[in-house]
């Protein structure tokens, strides 16, 4: 009699071929479905972009008007009633305001030149290839060329006042140069924090405490409207001037912190290193202390310049025209109302790119100094 096969029993566990642990496959279940809470918010979360990318790309690509005949708002309206989409040609009628301000029409390239000087001047003190003595005087030569573009009044151009200065290249001085000079302010004051004489450390902490204490605004109103008014007669500063030192003290305060929770985190080991080769005060903080202190610190530091660059934007009360002011101007117009939301997504896409850039040079340069650290 023939006797039917039996099934073949199942492999041993420790047999069984595991599941798929690379490609697409291995990281979606990894990280996407591992577990069943994960796997409610993954599905989740592709339901709310599934739901919501399709309509803003058809608001901000597909239905949007990009330009108008006339020149004027009111073709726009009529098109975005119809199509429901962006009035993207609201930002090619005013995009030269909002980038420059009241700078005069016609000048608008001087500032656009100014601008990529800074920008390029940025970008390369970015990379530590070019951190070299030359450096310093390609910022010195790079500055007088931005100040002769944006003033004027030699080689034939004409004189602009710098309260007509305005747009992304009035944000960029006052964040940049806010930045360059509140960075070694902020750093004496956590010293100056931290040193053992009774007079230098109630002066820093009084300093700190006070400036953290207040809005940026009350700096800025005071700087603008109530300094003024204690200045003997006759004896005037710029308005650009007094806001941008208001902006430099404010933000040396928060840096003098963030660099003390730095030197604060040193191991007591270093000190006592550097006090048995014999150094001195400044040449241990210069070369063992504070390059370890900075180090560890460049997170909250980078945060403190992107709120600063973000900040700047409150010189608007005393009448400065910077990237956020000169996009609501824009919409003043009465040819041109209406259009609030392309022109913040507008200026909102700007901050961010600066941001990002930031952000990301942060980490990259953290990263960098970590495997400097551990060779």
């Amino acid at each position: 009699m023939a006797v039917d096969a039996l099934p073949a029993a199942p492999a041993p566990a420790s047999e069984q071929p595991p599941p798929a642990t690379t490609g697409a496959i291995g990281w979606a279940r990894a990280n996407l479905f591992s577990t069943p809470f994960n796997t409610v918010l993954t599905v989740l979360a592709a339901w709310v972009l599934w739901s919501s990318i399709p309509p803003i790309f058809n608001w901000a690509i597909t239905h949007a008007i990009w330009t108008v005949g006339d020149g004027l708002g009111a073709e726009c309206k009529k098109a975005r009633e119809v199509a429901a989409g962006a009035c993207w040609a609201f930002i090619g009628e005013k995009h030269r305001f909002i980038l420059f301000g009241t700078y005069p029409y016609e000048q608008h390239w001087r500032p656009l030149f100014a601008m990529l000087i800074f920008v390029f001047l940025i970008l390369t003190t970015c990379n530590r290839r070019f951190w070299k003595p030359w450096l310093g005087l390609a910022w010195a030569v790079g500055l007088a060329a931005c100040g002769v573009l944006m003033w004027g009044g030699v080689l034939g151009l004409s004189y602009v006042e710098n309260e007509n200065w305005g747009g992304l290249p009035l944000t960029l001085v006052l964040s940049a140069i806010g930045m360059t000079l509140a960075f070694p302010l902020g750093v004496l004051l956590a010293l100056g924090r931290r040193s053992n004489l009774p007079a230098i450390k109630a002066i820093c902490v009084a300093y700190i405490e006070l400036i953290r204490g207040v809005p940026l605004i009350s700096l800025l109103f005071m700087a603008s409207v109530m300094l003024p008014l204690f200045l003997p007669a006759g004896v005037t500063f710029d308005k650009l001037l007094r806001a941008q030192v208001a902006i430099i003290l404010f933000a040396a305060a928060y840096i003098a912190e963030v660099v003390r929770g730095g030197l604060q985190a040193i191991p007591r080991g270093q000190y006592e290193a550097a006090d048995a080769l014999g150094l001195g005060y400044w040449q241990k903080t210069g070369l063992i202390i504070l390059p370890q202190a900075l180090r560890m610190v460049i997170p909250p530091l980078v945060n403190n310049f992107i709120g600063m660059f973000k900040d700047t934007s409150l010189v608007t009360i005393i009448g400065l025209f910077d990237l956020l002011n000169a996009t609501k101007a824009a919409m003043v117009d009465a040819n041109w109302r209406g259009f609030a939301l392309e022109a913040y997504l507008t200026a909102s896409a700007i901050y961010f790119v600066f941001c990002y850039f930031m952000s990301k040079y942060s980490q990259s340069l953290e990263a960098d100094l970590g495997r400097a650290t551990k060779r």
